[in-house]
């Protein structure tokens, strides 16, 4: 899996995938799509749009899976993750009344935020999706992807939300990215997942060189 992208004439970015390269990158998005789960029911056209406003509130916890959890984190620094210590005055804890103010500033923001973010995600997956259904591979097995207009930022923003959904699930720091991730035996279960995300982080930053 060396492929990368290129600037493609014209713009966009273009990229040569083979069969199995397609394979594991539609896999991986479909599984990104069942992870983030189903839309919202679409308003009729004759409804209240300050009705459809209050009634398509977002959750106001932060997700219970650590995937979904790094996928749509507390605005705030409120989440679980920056509540360890806070409360208690100890060693850069925060003070009661703070923690329980940015916990409200939090709860606030992705009550309306946490919807439309799930809804661009999930478009973005799918614009992954449906571009590799359109490829055609060649006798050699290899095609050629290209993508214009405001695919290249759909493929972007899935990258990125499947590197981090692997990094949760794998439990992956930034230390261990630069620490331990190459030198894993071939042994190791975590292994192909671990070539996984390093390899979506390489066409993440080849398409980034490219915009």
């Amino acid at each position: 899996m060396m492929g990368t992208f290129e600037s493609r004439q014209g713009g966009g970015a273009a990229i040569a995938l083979d069969d199995i390269e397609i394979s594991i990158l539609r896999s991986l998005a479909v599984q990104l799509l069942e992870l983030i789960g189903p839309g919202e029911p679409e308003p009729a056209e004759d409804a209240d749009p300050l009705a459809v406003l209050f009634a398509s509130d977002g959750p106001t916890e932060p997700p219970s899976d650590p995937a979904l959890a790094r996928l749509f984190p507390d605005a705030y620094g409120a989440g679980p993750d920056a509540r360890d210590g806070l409360g208690d005055g100890s060693q850069g804890g925060l003070p009661a009344a703070e923690e329980r103010e940015l916990r409200a500033r939090s709860a606030e923001f992705r009550r309306f935020t946490e919807n439309d973010l799930r809804t661009r995600k999930r478009e973005d997956a799918l614009a992954v999706v449906r571009s590799l259904d359109g490829l055609t591979p060649a006798g050699d097995g290899a095609a050629v992807l290209e993508l214009t207009g405001e695919l290249p930022l759909r493929w972007l923003g899935a990258l990125n939300d499947l590197r981090l959904t692997i990094a949760a699930r794998l439990e992956i720091t930034e230390d261990d990215e630069s620490a331990t991730l190459f030198r894993l035996p071939d042994d190791d279960p975590r292994k192909p997942m671990v070539m996984a995300y390093l390899w979506l982080g390489g066409l993440q930053e080849s398409l980034i060189e490219t915009l």
